[in-house]
């Protein structure tokens, strides 16, 4: 028996909508990392990019449990004496650039080189409800696992 393994030629990438609001922001970065991957397919390839394309509506709106909106905090380091900055999470979401958050969260979960930077340029995420990527013709994510809140259809 031989293991199968995709070419560039055969990956069909997909284009999916996954919407961030009342989320939970390590839950749905977990998820959109595995969509970003590939290991959602039976064709997976370890050495391809043979994951689909992710858009993230409502980046501003994920939620976190816990005390993580004061505790959670981004540091940076100018390089320079005294050049540390922090940032905590929730100075991100209501700041200039909230969908950073998400977009730190899943780069932390993808593999450090140049394949998860590749991987990372298949991500795209909107603080608001809108995205220029109608022509792409995105479905919403429901997944295998279904672990993401899906909308109450009785209501």
């Amino acid at each position: 028996m031989k293991t199968y393994s995709a070419k560039a030629a055969d990956l069909q990438p997909k284009w999916y909508v996954i919407d961030a609001e009342g989320q939970v922001l390590g839950r749905l970065a977990s998820q959109i990392a595995q969509i970003l991957r590939g290991k959602h397919k039976p064709t997976f390839t370890p050495h391809l990019p043979c994951g689909d394309f992710v858009i993230v509506i409502n980046a501003d709106k994920i939620a976190v449990t816990g005390n993580r909106l004061d505790q959670k905090v981004y540091y940076r380091h100018s390089q320079y004496p005294g050049g540390l900055k922090k940032t905590t999470l929730r100075q991100t979401l209501g700041g200039k650039f909230p969908e950073r958050a998400l977009k730190h969260a899943v780069r932390g979960m993808v593999m450090h080189n140049r394949l998860g930077a590749d991987l990372m340029g298949h991500l795209k995420i909107y603080a608001g409800p809108n995205h220029p990527h109608e022509a792409q013709k995105p479905v919403v994510w429901t997944g295998p696992e279904a672990l993401l809140k899906q909308p109450d259809e009785a209501k």
